[in-house]
C-alpha cells in the first residue's frame, strides 16, 4: 500500500490534469450552447483529420490481404483448369484409341508414354507394357494415325521403343492408288521421304501411304501418312 501512496504521490500532477481535462470534456459535451457545438465540429475535424492515415494504412493492409487472396486463388484455378484440359486430351485420344481398334482386324493392346528418349542414339519412348501384357520384340506400335515404331527392348511391365523417326529406322511402305512401293525414312520434323520408287509410278500429292506388309513386324495397310511433294 505504501507505494501505491508514493506512486499517487510521484505522479499526482499528471492525475489532476488528466481529471480535470476529462472534467472539461464531460462539461463541454453535456453543454448545448452555439459555441460548444462549434468546438465539438472542430474537435469532430481534428480527430478525422489525425484519423485518416490510420485508415488509409488499415486500408491498404486489408487490400493487400484481399489482392493476395485473390492471387492464390487464380492459382487454384488455373491449375483446375489446367488439369481439365490434361484429362480432356487424355479423354479424347483414349476415344480416338477406342474407336481405331473397334474398326481394326488386329488385335491392339492400349499403352501409355511414361518417359521419351533414355538414350541419346536413338529416337525411343518407352511405353507401360511389357512381357507379363504379352509383348515381344519387333512388335508394330500405333496410334489411331498410323505407324510411330515398333518394340526394340521389352521389360517384364516396360518397353523401349524405336520411334519412326529415328535415323537408323526403315520402312516398307505402299502408295496408293498406284500401288508403288518403296523404302521410308525420316527427314526432317513430321516430314519423311520415300526411296528406291519405281521411275514410272504415277504419283500424286495427296495419295495415300500405307505399310507394304513385305515387313514381319508390319501386316500390310497399317496407316502411314500421306504424300505432300513429289520430287524429281
Amino acid at each position: 500500500m505504501r507505494s501505491f501512496y508514493l506512486t499517487l504521490l510521484k505522479y499526482k500532477d499528471h492525475l489532476l490534469f488528466f481529471l480535470a481535462v476529462s472534467l472539461s470534456l464531460v462539461f463541454l459535451l453535456r453543454n448545448e450552447s452555439p459555441d460548444i457545438y462549434l468546438i465539438r465540429g472542430k474537435s469532430i475535424d481534428f480527430f478525422s483529420f489525425i484519423n485518416s492515415p490510420l485508415a488509409w494504412v488499415k486500408n491498404m493492409t486489408q487490400l493487400q490481404k484481399e489482392t493476395e487472396l485473390l492471387r492464390e486463388k487464380n492459382i487454384q484455378l488455373r491449375l483446375q483448369l489446367e488439369s481439365m484440359l490434361a484429362a480432356y486430351e487424355e479423354n479424347n485420344s483414349l476415344k480416338d484409341l477406342l474407336d481405331y481398334s473397334r474398326e481394326s482386324s488386329y488385335e491392339l493392346l492400349p499403352a501409355k508414354v511414361i518417359n521419351m528418349g533414355i538414350s541419346s542414339n536413338i529416337s525411343s519412348i518407352t511405353l507401360n507394357v511389357g512381357q507379363k501384357d504379352g509383348v515381344t520384340i519387333n512388335q508394330a506400335v500405333l496410334v489411331p494415325s498410323g505407324v510411330i515404331g515398333k518394340t526394340l527392348i521389352v521389360g517384364e511391365s516396360s518397353t523401349l521403343v524405336q520411334c519412326i523417326n529415328d535415323n537408323n529406322y526403315r520402312l516398307s511402305v505402299r502408295i496408293y492408288p498406284s500401288s508403288a512401293t518403296g523404302i521410308l525414312r525420316h527427314l526432317i520434323n513430321d516430314i519423311y521421304e520415300i526411296r528406291e520408287l519405281q521411275k514410272n509410278a504415277q504419283i500424286n500429292v495427296g495419295d495415300k501411304v500405307v505399310t507394304s506388309g513385305y515387313s514381319k513386324i508390319y501386316p500390310e495397310n497399317l496407316p502411314v501418312g500421306k504424300v505432300i511433294e513429289i520430287l524429281d
